[in-house]
């Protein structure tokens, strides 16, 4: 069993868990935040195996623009890519990764303040 078969993503990929899914393609999957931090948040999660951003290999590199790609469609067709929104990769424990499973976070749905306010 590969790492992503035994996070929450590979379950919700598999269908083993409820998910508000919004995208699906062969490659990608993108679902609604259970616990949002915008009005709108989203997760964008490849189907490959892919643990943090430090495991990415060369020949995985399209993926991130695959995600990225997907995130800013999903922006246009729900209407908000020109008031603007965010997109968040974490990595590892002090990046604020909590499911060890490649993702990209897309924030939304109101003003979102500058880069790091707050701390």
């Amino acid at each position: 069993m590969t790492q992503t078969d035994t996070t929450l993503f590979g379950r919700i990929i598999r269908r083993e868990l409820p998910a508000d899914i919004v995208y699906e393609d062969d490659e990608l999957i993108a679902f609604r935040d259970i616990a949002p931090q915008a009005p709108v948040h989203v997760l964008f999660v490849p189907k490959t195996p892919i643990a943090t951003l430090n495991e990415l290999t060369p020949e995985q590199a399209p993926v991130i623009g695959r995600l990225a790609l997907a995130a800013a469609n999903y922006a246009k067709e729900q209407g908000f890519a020109e008031a603007g929104y965010r997109i968040v990769m974490n990595c590892n424990d002090n990046g604020g990764q909590t499911v060890f499973q490649l993702h990209l976070h897309l924030l939304a749905g109101a003003p979102l303040g500058g880069f790091g306010e707050g701390r």
